[in-house]
């Protein structure tokens, strides 16, 4: 659709009345440019945080489905608010949640897919020149019950919306000014990244950088999205996202993401023959347990030892699965650290430049930083490291691959 912008708007773009009329004020001087737009926008400030706290308190052991009903109700405050803002400023506004969209998705409840959009309702009403307001992270099953997209999942429900109403651009407004070369508030010299791949955010995102959701990129990418982060409480240029470029590729190391979130689990002298690690995994699998970092470690005597990372969150979920296949195996011990973080280096450039891998271990040595596991991609190495020395490594990591402002990234040979 012609001049068609999707923005969308975080918790903390919204989190008080001054700041979501803040954002009607810029979304109106869009329209003052004869854009179209749709909006998308998140729960105000902590409100999902907060659900999911009121929910715990009722019961340690919430239903999925009811948990959805309960936090997807968030969104619905916040769009209703917008759309009286703009009001207030003259522009003709309407909010639909995920439902009223027909956003459908499948039934995995709490990290619910998209599997379709009927977007009509939404062309429609552009067409009598509204702004459309639509309720982020939400969508709706088969059968009518609520799902919700997973953390992040707002900026999944905007990046779907450009595809499928062919936007010009994806907007993604933040508190922060777009991507940085590492976390600001942990690395003081982090700087602002102009340009960065699709592959690049992906690993960024997936390994600790919480700008977007990972999930989110991968649509984008398939779909050739072009994305936009910016600071809703800034006019400034934020971070381009697109496809390589030999611009791109000419910097190694773009990044440093740290994920403190992280447990590890060993499973103790499990017998070293075929068809083991299928078991384990099958059994974590049926659980719905996503699972990180795998390392095996054979011994001299037909056994090995088997350790794995999943989310800190799911270490509840992931004991009693593995108590479960431990015992099958006549495993004699399961060990388990939730004191771990993962640090990663992530550049494209990492694909064709030798050396990344001798530089990061180098600099953690450096500062007598253990490394407990080791994994790696194309363009990404992570290391488990003890929690306490997780913001050390970042800044340490960050200054030996020249990110510094200031500094001079590293060139390819």
């Amino acid at each position: 659709m012609k001049n068609l912008i999707v923005q969308k708007y975080g918790g903390s773009s919204v989190a008080t009345p001054e700041r979501i009329l803040a954002v009607a004020k810029r979304i109106a001087s869009y329209k003052k440019k004869k854009h179209r737009i749709v909006v998308v926008v998140s729960a105000l400030g902590d409100t999902t945080d907060n659900l999911i706290e009121l929910a715990h308190r009722v019961t340690s052991q919430p239903s999925e489905r009811e948990v959805d009903m309960l936090i997807s109700t968030g969104e619905q405050v916040s769009i209703a608010l917008l759309a009286m803002a703009l009001h207030k400023f003259g522009v003709d506004a309407i909010s639909f949640t995920g439902a009223q969209v027909g956003i459908m998705t499948d039934s995995r409840h709490t990290k619910a897919k998209v599997l379709d959009i009927n977007a009509e309702r939404i062309r429609r009403e552009l067409r009598k020149d509204k702004v459309v307001i639509v309720a982020g992270f939400q969508g709706v099953d088969t059968r009518q019950n609520i799902t919700t997209l997973g953390r992040g999942g707002s900026d999944l429900t905007a990046v779907a919306l450009a595809k499928v109403l062919s936007a010009a651009t994806c907007e993604i407004y933040t508190d922060v000014n777009g991507v940085y070369t590492a976390d600001p508030r942990i690395v003081a010299e982090a700087r602002l990244i102009p340009y960065i791949s699709y592959d690049e955010m992906f690993e960024l995102a997936s390994l600790g950088a919480q700008v977007m959701q990972a999930r989110s990129i991968e649509v984008a990418k398939k779909f050739h999205v072009p994305l936009h982060i910016r600071s809703s409480f800034s006019s400034q240029e934020g971070t381009m996202i697109s496809k390589e470029t030999k611009a791109l590729e000419a910097v190694v190391v773009s990044g440093i993401a740290l994920k403190k979130d992280e447990a590890k689990v060993t499973l103790c002298d499990i017998p070293d023959r075929p068809g083991i690690a299928a078991k384990i995994f099958d059994a974590i699998s049926k659980a719905g347990i996503n699972v990180d970092m795998i390392v095996q470690n054979v011994g001299r005597t037909a056994k090995a030892d088997m350790s794995f990372t999943v989310a800190r969150t799911e270490l509840g979920k992931t004991m009693p699965a593995i108590k479960k296949i431990a015992k099958a195996l006549k495993a004699p011990k399961v060990l388990f650290d939730d004191d771990i973080a993962k640090i990663s280096v992530i550049g494209i450039g990492m694909r064709s430049h030798s050396g990344v891998a001798a530089t990061m271990f180098k600099a953690l040595a450096s500062k007598k930083i253990n490394i407990e596991m080791i994994s790696t991609s194309e363009i990404k190495i992570s290391c488990i490291v003890a929690r306490k020395h997780a913001e050390e490594a970042a800044r340490v990591l960050h200054k030996a691959f020249g990110l510094d402002v200031g500094g001079k990234k590293i060139k390819k040979k």
